[in-house]
């Protein structure tokens, strides 16, 4: 049994301020990690991650990282073996934001690696990106087992990963009590937010819960108006949940609908996001290069269909016609469709809400994740024996 976990999340620590689906995950995590009996010990908050593609920047972040480590690495050394760590796990790596802590404290206190939400791209080799790419390659190859969180990135490691056993799949998950309790509590959270956001509770209501960077996220939520102007003889309300630097953009992306049509909720803490889901009717997202959405599980956990595009690794957390409905992210006419057929037909939204729970409940619940965390560290210590032997 492996006890104390030093834990790291180069892209963003759990800790930021600035809420995501990111951030959420990294929390699940340790929540995970935690409930399956181990101490969780964030190893470090140095952030790797390079926006731009500038090497220059990635030299230095390379430099300041090696610095980090070796800090680390003396500090552990320094403790009881009671206390220093029995495995490191590194929470998405890429070649944005490359681990350049890991490897080297693995090699030098002789722990089991586990990398999570790792991608790889070919076509990153030799590009702006190229020292994060070589990085997080080189990573891929000192872990002791890679948790791949969609089939996308599970296709894109397994050319790499030999044996491959060392790769397997950990699907995104969620603790999904507090969205079953606001299912539970719908009729009183729909007047709740319809008396704070003068929202019509004979309307059906649509929800969309993204920040606003100025970036893919901006895109997604323009998409979304440009959908939107395809169903206006419906009677929908929407509810924007979010904040962020592209708001104005977003806002007049959104202008030619109105007040009556379109409310902003603005940032919220995440114990009030299962009220906003439970309350909705259907959750809709363009999703345009989105990796899988935490944002479609807690829709779905509390009982709301989706209306999403198919792309990255959304189809593994939306079950097409099932829980909800896919379209190609670009085809505006496509999710403009689907949107009203589950508008139109309640006996149907009503399917995929018992649905939709059910999904979360069963392959993206905390528990599962619990089980399939506790047994890649073992798998992990495992593999490092048969590697390089006992280091005792």
């Amino acid at each position: 049994m492996i006890d104390t976990v030093a834990f790291y999340a180069p892209l963003k620590s759990p800790d930021h301020p600035t809420p995501s689906g990111d951030r959420r995950m990294a929390r699940a995590l340790i929540t995970a990690l935690a409930q399956g009996g181990h101490e969780v010990t964030l190893a470090s908050r140095f952030r790797s991650y390079d926006r731009n593609g500038d090497r220059e920047r990635q030299i230095r972040l390379r430099r300041l990282g090696t610095r980090f480590a070796n800090r680390l690495i003396r500090r552990y050394e320094t403790m009881p073996d009671t206390r220093r760590p029995k495995a490191w796990i590194t929470y998405h790596g890429y070649h944005k934001s490359p681990d350049w802590l890991g490897p080297a404290v693995q090699q030098a206190l002789c722990i089991p690696y586990v990398m999570i939400e790792t991608s790889i791209a070919g076509k990153q080799a030799g590009g702006p990106w190229d020292l994060g790419h070589r990085s997080t390659e080189t990573a891929l190859q000192a872990a002791d087992v890679i948790l791949a969180m969609t089939s996308v990135d599970q296709a894109g490691l397994a050319p790499l990963i030999r044996p491959p056993g060392r790769l397997t799949r950990l699907p995104p998950f969620l603790d999904p009590t507090p969205y079953r309790e606001a299912q539970q509590a719908r009729a009183h959270c729909r007047r709740e937010l319809s008396g704070r956001f003068g929202l019509d509770c004979h309307k059906p209501w649509l929800l969309a819960v993204g920040m606003m960077r100025d970036d893919v996220k901006c895109q997604s939520y323009e998409a979304l108006a440009e959908v939107l102007q395809r169903l206006t003889d419906s009677s929908w309300q929407l509810l924007i949940v979010g904040g962020g630097v592209a708001l104005p953009r977003i806002e007049k992306a959104f202008r030619s609908f109105g007040p009556e049509r379109v409310r902003y909720a603005g940032i919220l803490a995440e114990d009030r996001l299962p009220a906003c889901y439970a309350a909705a009717d259907v959750y809709a997202w363009p999703a345009i290069r989105e990796a899988y959405g935490m944002a479609f599980l807690e829709a779905q956990a509390s009982g709301l269909p989706v209306v999403a595009g198919r792309e990255g690794g959304v189809q593994d957390v939306v079950r097409d016609g099932v829980t909800g409905l896919l379209t190609n992210p670009r085809d505006l006419d496509a999710m403009a469709g689907a949107l009203a057929t589950l508008l139109n037909d309640q006996v149907q939204r009503s399917a995929m809400s018992r649905a939709a729970q059910a999904f979360v409940e069963e392959e993206h619940s905390l528990e599962r994740a619990t089980s399939v965390l506790r047994q890649a560290l073992v798998d992990a210590a495992v593999i490092r024996d048969v590697k390089i032997g006992r280091c005792g």
